[in-house]
């Protein structure tokens, strides 16, 4: 399938593969089977010696090497040489076959495939042990005994593929010679395209040896059509015709890629002198030539080429790639072959006795034999590793050489710049393969990399691949005929016979181009129901139509077969439910918080005011006095809090903890109560529970979608909600009266549609509905092919100036983010309760205990002394008395204590006149 050196055991049916040779390749025939059953076969025939069968010493003196190739060709002129003086070479080398010479046997078949099977079969019968041939159509799978020793074209492919990726192009044109070697290169091209997401858009055949009429009628033909990418894939020998042709078709210009595989560098490596008249036929041409590393060994060899070729023939240099590849290749042998020698294999050769003569033959088979050890030389070339002129020479399980590179030339003036190297290890590179071998393996995008290119025309700005011929077929665009929001994309009487925002989109694109886009808009749909858009797509991916145009929602299904450009609008479904404004209500003031609220509130008021008035009442005048009284007060202080408007002081430490703490409370309370009630008094609320698509989904209530949108399949496929549930709507009237009549009068709970319709729809709706929730998909709107101009649009205003003519309207911003109403309940503000209580309870119990403390310090009398003076002061410690009855406490508890000053002063007196007492009993008081 390759330009490529092959190695095969020589014999048996395998010559029969050389029918077909009409483009040279080197390979290496091992002589003897094709097939692992004749391989047994021929190893059985080598034990009867009764038969014919002849062997050799472990070292013979001589071991003939066949060779087989068009002498006079690009390749045979370089090949020949190259083998005939590595054939010298390993004769002369006293460390290769001791003792052993190679001997070379010769066949020219002069690109004959008939000619080349019978000297085959002439080469079979000199014993030959293996031959190096050329045959593009040899495979590693199908002839296990064929090693190919140049680069396999599946890796020069999938290079071409890397370049027309990088360049940013989607579709090529294939020329080449309708032959084994033309047909499976580009049979892999076209794979290696596929994975790029590219394609070859058409392959242009010619026949070998075509003529220049041909030649020109081809390219006539292929220059009708939009891709100006050329992949050319052609003979040496006879590949510069088709660009002198192209040449004078004027395709050698401004806008047209040529991207020649290694045949061409091939041709121009071997011009010595430079024809300066053949280089002029190829400027800009893009081209691979096999990379090989620069060694000394190389540079030794080629500083004699001269003397070599001069040896064979004289006239122009004639050297190229392949001459170092067919240098290595005979080396190859000798060293597999000074191993199998060395390990004991014989250079035995038996007739094979399925090879014989039928009545009346001149044919002489019998007379063919095959190499006995076959296989074991086999195996010796594939652990073969060594370096040669062109590199490395190893093979890889699948039996190519390891290592496959590519220079990458750009040709200009009287020869070529090498702009960059492609391996299968790294892809394109500005960098030599041998030193990205030494890292690690890295193809990404990101690091791709050439040097800048002289494209045909004498210009470095990159050709954009295609163009719309003059005399070729306009655009077919689609364009939806839709029934409803004809805003986005309708019919029109007038030219061009659609209106609209997309298309007024889609024509300013236009316009920006740089070159001509003759176009035709199709409608598509009957005009009574709008169409489904993913027929659309799938109608330009079968090339029904050339392009879309119109409110087409870029997904992903979509994009997996079609191309979209930079989204000019954004999209995402949405889920949109009535409203209805609220009516205004005498005790609206009750509705920010629930009844648990209000009840929890109202008791704390109480509460907290009851705790205040116990711990000030025994201290603080204003808590004092009747008990009606008394009772008013703690009513008073406690609701007066609310406003901050309570009068009574608070003089002790814990009844000022406790009001702190509350009047906090009490700021969070009115704070929330005041937000909640403007709310509720200014916007609207839901008459659906529905409040997003969330909600909407665990429904059993029916949604609304719009005719012919991929909602549909959405709804279905993603969220598993049921089919029967789906209302199809046309119109945006038909939008508003589901709406309004409700799921239960035979309308809809919701509808779910993308972003811009619905903001249509809001504001022809004068806001009546709303959206409910968030975007649940993010999208949007593209058209083929016109990325960068979309760009230039949004970045220029005219985007926007267009969407102001098509699309203005009212803004429901507000409504969109608007916040339902909620009530405010306990569990709010539960925390801040639980707060305050605690604060009181803490209060109390410190209260109290301080209460029992003092009244184990007093005695009766105490209690008489103080009822007379009003006021309760402090003593000296007494026994506990354990008769104290709880009234008693209750007494102690509502008498008032007096001032520091005060108990500070009478305690004094008090020791004065404990002082002065004979019985040592404190005195009270009088």
């Amino acid at each position: 399938m390759a330009v490529s050196s092959l190695l095969n055991i020589a014999g048996g049916r395998a010559s029969t593969v050389l029918l077909v040779m009409k483009r040279m390749l080197l390979l290496i025939l091992i002589a003897g089977i094709c097939e692992p059953t004749e391989v047994v076969f021929g190893q059985a025939a080598a034990e009867d010696n009764g038969t014919g069968v002849s062997s050799s010493s472990s070292r013979p003196s001589v071991a003939n090497l066949g060779t087989l190739y068009t002498y006079d060709s690009v390749i045979g002129r370089a090949a020949g040489p190259a083998i005939e003086a590595a054939v010298d070479d390993v004769n002369s080398d006293p460390a290769i076959l001791p003792g052993t010479r190679l001997s070379l046997i010769s066949q020219n078949t002069n690109c004959n495939g008939f000619l080349g099977t019978v000297e085959v079969l002439q080469l079979m019968v000199n014993d030959v042990v293996a031959v190096i041939a050329t045959d593009p159509t040899l495979s590693s799978l199908q002839y296990p005994y064929f090693l190919r020793t140049t680069q396999n074209d599946y890796f020069q492919m999938h290079a071409i593929a890397d370049l027309v990726t990088y360049f940013g192009w989607r579709e090529v044109i294939a020329i080449f010679v309708d032959d084994d070697y033309g047909r499976s290169g580009i049979s892999v091209l076209g794979d290696a395209l596929a994975m790029k997401r590219a394609k070859i858009s058409y392959k242009a055949a010619l026949t070998p040896g075509a003529s220049t009429s041909q030649i020109s009628d081809l390219l006539l033909g292929v220059n009708q059509m939009e891709s100006r990418v050329y992949v050319v894939h052609v003979n040496p020998d006879s590949g510069l015709s088709l660009f002198s042709v192209a040449r004078s078709l004027q395709m050698m210009t401004t806008g047209y890629v040529w991207i020649a595989t290694d045949w061409l560098p091939s041709v121009l490596d071997a011009l010595d002198p430079v024809d300066t008249d053949k280089m002029n036929l190829l400027q800009g041409v893009v081209a691979l030539r096999h990379h090989t590393p620069d060694s000394d060994l190389k540079k030794t060899f080629m500083s004699k080429w001269s003397s070599l070729n001069r040896k064979n023939r004289t006239g122009d240099s004639d050297f190229n790639s392949y001459a170092l590849y067919a240098y290595d290749t005979v080396w190859l042998a000798a060293r597999a072959l000074d191993v199998f020698l060395n390990e004991g294999g014989n250079l035995s050769h038996s007739f094979d006795p399925k090879l014989r003569d039928t009545s009346g033959s001149a044919m002489n088979l019998s007379s063919m034999r095959i190499f006995d050890g076959g296989q074991q030389f086999l195996h010796s070339l594939l652990r073969m590793n060594f370096t040669g002129l062109s590199g490395q020479i190893q093979f890889d399980v699948d039996k190519n050489l390891v290592h496959p590179a590519y220079d990458v030339l750009n040709i200009g003036g009287t020869g070529s710049r090498r702009i960059g190297y492609w391996s299968n290890y790294s892809g394109l590179s500005t960098v030599t393969p041998e030193v990205l071998y030494r890292k690690p393996r890295n193809t990404s995008v990101s690091s791709q990399h050439l040097y800048s290119v002289i494209w045909p025309g004498e210009t470095s700005i990159v050709p954009r691949g295609w163009v719309f011929p003059e005399n070729g077929r306009p655009l077919r665009i689609a364009v939806p005929n839709r029934v409803g929001y004809l805003q986005f994309v309708s019919k029109d009487r007038n030219p061009p016979g659609v209106r609209g925002y997309c298309i007024d989109v889609f024509e300013a694109a236009l316009n920006l181009l740089p070159y001509p886009v003759p176009r035709v808009y199709m409608l598509h749909g009957d005009g009574r129901r709008n169409p489904v858009y993913n027929e659309i797509v799938q109608a330009v991916a079968e090339d029904r139509y050339d392009a879309a145009v119109g409110d087409v929602t870029i997904v992903t299904n979509r994009t997996k077969i079609v191309d979209f450009t930079q989204p000019f609008m954004e999209s995402g479904l949405v889920v949109v439910a009535p409203v209805k404004e609220v009516k205004s209500s005498p005790w609206a003031f009750l509705r920010p918080f629930t009844f648990q609220m209000w009840l929890v509130t109202g008791v704390f008021f109480l509460f907290v005011g009851a705790v205040v008035w116990i711990l000030e009442h025994r201290i603080n005048n204003e808590f004092r006095g009747p008990p009606w009284k008394q009772i008013m007060t703690i009513f008073w202080f406690s609701f007066s809090t609310m406003f901050f408007s309570h009068r009574e002081n608070t003089v002790s430490t814990l009844g000022r903890l406790v009001l702190i703490i509350w009047l906090f409370v009490v700021l969070i309370i009115n704070s929330s109560y005041t937000a909640s009630l403007t709310s509720i008094l200014t916007v609207q609320e839901l008459t659906s529970r529905i409040e997003g698509i969330d909600g909407l989904a665990s429904s059993n209530e029916p949604i609304g979608i719009q005719d012919g949108s991929f909602a549909r399949n959405y709804l279905i496929d993603e969220l598993k909600i049921a089919e029967s549930r789906l209302v199809i709507l046309k119109t945006q009237q038909e939008y508003s009266s589901s709406l309004q009549l409700g799921p239960n009068r035979g309308g809809v709970a919701a509808i779910v549609d993308e972003l811009p319709y619905i903001e249509l729809f809001l504001s022809a709706s004068s806001c009546a509905f709303k959206i409910v929730g968030q975007e649940f998909t993010k999208s949007g709107w593209g058209i083929f092919d016109l990325s960068t101009a979309i760009l230039q649009l949004s970045e220029n205003g005219d985007l926007q100036k267009l969407n102001n003519k098509w699309l203005a309207h009212a803004d429901c911003s507000e409504q969109v983010n608007e916040i339902d109403e909620n009530h405010l309940s306990l569990k709010s503000f539960w925390g801040l309760f639980l707060i305050s209580g605690i604060a009181c309870f803490i209060a109390l119990v410190v209260f109290f205990c301080n209460i029992v403390c003092q009244y184990r310090r007093f005695t009766p009398e105490d209690g008489a002394a103080a009822a007379e003076e009003g006021e309760i002061q402090l003593a000296r410690p007494r026994r506990f008395l354990r008769s104290t009855s709880f009234k008693k406490l209750i007494d102690f508890v509502d008498m008032k204590v007096a001032t520091k000053e005060m108990i500070k002063r009478k305690s004094t007196d008090i020791k004065r006149q404990g002082s002065r007492s004979s019985d040592g009993h404190a005195v009270s008081p009088s």
